[in-house]
């Protein structure tokens, strides 16, 4: 369960920005998980929330955007989202496709309360 390394790593990340900021607090942290990724987002949200609570960031809350594995066609340029491993555009049937995206794993934003 690397899951729970992750959601240690989102922590120190946003423990090391409130540390620069004197006073502040965390509210929310926003992550953009690709399908991808090999993250299980709803294990990652358990161990997250887990090791928040009773925290000094409680009551943090974190907010996964899942992005779907997609390819773009190199015939017709349709940016497609991959279901059942079918890499065939649907628009043209063309073979020739490119990764587009479904991999990401980063945060996006941190929402910070000023004193």
């Amino acid at each position: 369960m690397h899951e729970l390394g992750l959601a240690t790593n989102i922590l120190e990340t946003v423990q090391a920005e409130m540390a620069r900021r004197d006073g502040a607090h965390a509210v929310k942290v926003e992550l953009r998980v690709g399908e991808l990724s090999a993250v299980d987002k709803d294990s990652l949200q358990f161990c997250f929330d887990s090791l928040v609570k009773g925290s000094d960031l409680e009551p943090l809350e974190l907010c996964i955007e899942w992005r779907p594995h997609t390819r773009r066609c190199q015939a017709c340029e349709k940016v497609f989202e991959v279901v059942d491993y079918n890499l065939v555009c649907p628009q043209c049937a063309s073979t020739d496709t490119q990764f587009a995206g479904g991999d990401e794993l980063e945060i996006v934003s941190l929402e910070i309360e000023e004193p």
